[in-house]
């Protein structure tokens, strides 16, 4: 193998480069990214750069020193726009097209859009100019209404109300983040909200964003300087359409994170089998990313001996004046049980329930011996009863 390109100038395609080098590969190494930037790290643009805490020289994942060390041929600003498996190649939008014999996409996720024009009061939050052009409007006695309460709207509100601006949180479930940490913790995190002064309003729909801020699909408009909308993401996929690639819910692979022979998936645009949960699933965090993209550079390297990737997906979330932090697959969960501290105090230690097995654990304010005991039966799919048995009702 002599020609290896990486699309995404993400932390997967960083990871997955890195590691080639690491592993050995001495041959042409082409990494493409759709921005201008460096490899860049995401989960603080909705925490430190948009709360100002840090400027953007501090969000590249490496030195420019330590970049030149790997030898890369960087096509940065410009995006993939098609691929061509027979011929190995990649086409770019410069008119470019990119050979190779080993391929990584890591090209990641774009947010979801709401109908309407809010001009430039209207915000998404994924790369660094998106975060830098809202954080140069809030501020005291600014207005942000903020569509979707997931972990994005959550993290965006909290930073907002901490720089002094009016938040306002719509949240079209009962409860916020109910599907992914069941409705006990979902709760919690809506009385966090409303204990910091943001308006939280569940179980309403947007229908648009106006030039007056955003219109509910009862007819009602909340009044905002500036708009957030933080409803989802979708797939890095669509230059990959008539390719000859499964796609759905992003880049379908298999175990190996192999999406064809010789083309891997990694990061937020992959949907790969784990068989460690015996499922397909699509994680958007960020250390999933980074051990993806390590994983599909070792299986690339030396196919005959390729692993399976089957992590424990790992995420955090900050939050005023507390982390979240995750171990497992939540999702899908049948029984949540907290097992230390409690809900009301914000401290607490959750275990939660697939079948017979914990699948995931959740803590807040827990010190990490104990997170890292949980974890540890998530890994090795403890049985739920053997686990949790002294915490569950006489004939459960």
């Amino acid at each position: 193998m002599k020609q290896v390109v990486v699309v995404g100038g993400s932390a997967a395609g960083l990871a997955a480069a890195e590691t080639l080098r690491r592993e050995g590969y001495e041959g042409t190494l082409t990494l493409i990214g759709d921005e201008p930037y460096h490899p860049y790290d995401r989960p603080p643009l909705s925490k430190q750069i948009l709360g100002g805490q840090w400027e953007p020289d501090r969000v590249p994942l490496r030195a420019p020193a330590d970049l030149d060390a790997l030898g890369l041929e960087l096509r940065l600003g410009v995006a993939a726009t098609g691929l061509d498996l027979t011929g190995r190649t990649v086409a770019l939008a410069d008119g470019a097209r990119v050979p190779y014999d080993g391929l990584v996409i890591a090209t990641g996720v774009r947010p979801r859009r709401l109908p309407g024009d809010g001009g430039e009061r209207a915000h998404v939050l994924r790369t660094l100019d998106d975060a830098l052009a809202l954080r140069d409007r809030l501020g005291p006695g600014r207005r942000l209404a903020v569509v979707g309460a997931g972990f994005l709207g959550a993290e965006a509100a909290a930073v907002a109300r901490g720089l002094g601006a009016e938040v306002t949180l719509l949240e079209p479930a009962p409860v916020p983040l109910a599907p992914a940490v069941g409705e006990r913790v979902g709760r919690m995190l809506a009385q966090a909200h409303h204990d910091h002064g943001v308006d939280l309003r569940t179980g309403v729909a947007v229908a648009e964003v106006t030039d007056g801020g955003v219109r509910l699909t009862d007819g009602t408009l909340v009044e905002a300087d500036e708009v957030l909308v933080a409803i989802g993401s979708v797939p890095n996929t669509g230059w990959l359409e008539g390719s000859g690639l499964t796609l759905g819910d992003g880049l379908e692979c298999d175990e190996y994170s192999a999406a064809a022979p010789g083309v891997y998936g990694a990061g937020d645009v992959a949907r790969w089998h784990n068989p460690l949960f015996g499922t397909a699933m699509r994680i958007e965090h960020r250390t999933n990313a980074t051990e993806q993209g390590m994983a599909v550079a070792r299986n690339l390297l030396r196919p005959e001996e390729r692993r399976p990737f089957a992590p424990v997906p790992y995420f955090w979330s900050d939050q005023y004046d507390f982390r979240i932090q995750a171990h497992g697959y939540l999702r899908g969960h049948e029984e949540v049980a907290v097992v230390e501290g409690e809900l009301a105090e914000r401290k607490f230690l959750a275990v939660y329930r697939s079948g017979d097995r914990v699948a995931g654990v959740l803590a807040v304010g827990m010190p990490p011996k104990a997170v890292r005991t949980w974890r540890q039966a998530v890994a090795t799919g403890a049985a739920w009863r053997d686990a949790v048995g002294e915490l569950l009702p006489e004939g459960a």
